[in-house]
C-alpha cells in the first residue's frame, strides 16, 4: 500500500515517475479541523492525490455542507461530527472511521481555536478550553491511532503548528502560543517512540494564512505584509501541498521535523 523512495531508486523493473511518488492512492487520512480552512485544503488535496478522506469538525452543518462539496467532485469523504477536546469522543470518531474504511495511513492533527488579549483577561477556563482544543486533541488522536499505524508499520502524523510557536507571537497570544509549542514537543518526542515502527511523525508552522479565523483587515494587514519578504499572506493550499508532501513517500525519511511555511519570515 506504501512505497518507499528508496525502493523506487533501487528498482530497475518500475518505472517510477513523480505522480507515483506523491500518490496517495489507496490510503486512508483522518483530518481534524477539516470543515473549513487549512483542514479542508488538506482534505481536497489528499483526495485529489488518491486518498480515502475522514474529516472531523465540530460544527455538523458545515462539516455535512464540505463533505457534500467535496463528494460532488469525485472523492470518498467521510464526514465525522466530534468534539476533539473529548478523549470518548475521539476513540469513537477513530473507531468510526476503521469501521468505514478498515484502517487509517494518515492522521492530520489541525484543529485549533484562537484567543487572544491579555492574560489577566482570561479566566482558568478559557485557557483549560484552548489547550483542551488545541493541544489536548492532539495527544488523544495520537494516542487512539499509533497502535493502529505500529501494527501496520507504516504511517504518517501531521501536527499544524504555527509560527506563534516559534515566536510567541503577537502581543496578547500567550494561550495559543503555547498549545502550538506545546506540539512542536509532542511532535519530537511522539517521532522517536514510532519511528521504530516505520511510523513518521512531523509539523508544519504556517505562517500568516488567509483563512476566517486569521483574517487581518486594514493597517494590520499592511504590518503582516511588511514583515512578510515574498509580499503576501499564505493560502490554504499552501500548507496543504506541505502536509502531501510530509504524506507521501517522497518524505519517508523526515521525522521529528517542523516544516516552516511562512513565506521567509525568520525571526525566532
Amino acid at each position: 500500500m506504501w512505497t518507499d523512495a528508496g525502493t523506487h531508486r533501487r528498482s530497475s523493473s518500475t518505472v517510477n515517475t513523480l505522480e507515483s511518488i506523491f500518490s496517495l492512492q489507496n490510503q486512508v487520512a483522518l483530518v481534524t479541523g477539516g470543515s473549513r480552512g487549512i483542514g479542508r485544503a488538506i482534505a481536497e488535496v489528499f483526495a485529489q492525490a488518491g486518498a480515502r478522506v475522514a474529516i472531523v469538525a465540530l460544527d455538523r452543518a458545515r462539516l455535512a455542507a464540505t463533505a457534500s462539496e467535496l463528494r460532488s467532485q469525485g472523492y470518498v469523504v467521510l464526514d465525522c461530527a466530534c468534539d476533539v477536546s473529548q478523549p470518548s469522543a475521539v476513540e469513537a470518531t477513530v473507531q468510526q472511521v476503521v469501521g468505514e474504511y478498515g484502517r487509517v495511513d494518515i492522521l492530520v492533527n489541525n484543529a485549533g481555536i484562537l484567543q487572544a488579549g491579555p492574560i489577566t483577561n482570561f479566566a482558568a477556563a478559557d485557557w483549560e478550553r484552548l489547550i483542551a482544543v488545541n493541544l489536548n486533541s492532539v495527544f488523544y488522536f495520537c494516542r487512539a491511532v499509533s497502535p493502529l499505524l505500529s501494527e501496520q508499520r507504516r504511517g504518517r502524523i501531521i501536527n499544524i503548528s504555527s509560527i506563534s510557536a516559534q515566536t510567541g507571537g503577537v502581543s496578547g497570544s500567550v494561550q495559543y502560543a503555547a498549545s502550538k509549542g506545546g506540539m512542536l514537543s509532542l511532535t519530537k518526542t511522539l517521532a522517536r517512540d514510532l519511528a521504530p515502527f516505520d511510523v513518521t511523525v512531523n509539523a508544519i508552522c504556517p505562517g500568516q494564512i488567509e483563512t476566517q479565523m486569521g483574517a487581518l483587515t486594514g493597517e494590520a494587514r499592511r504590518r503582516v505584509l511588511e514583515m512578510i519578504p515574498l509580499g503576501r499572506l499564505g493560502t490554504p493550499q499552501d500548507i496543504a501541498y506541505a502536509a502531501l508532501f510530509l504524506a507521501s513517500a517522497a518524505a519517508s525519511y523526515i521525522t521529528g521535523a517542523t516544516i516552516d511555511v511562512n513565506g521567509g519570515i525568520l525571526k525566532r
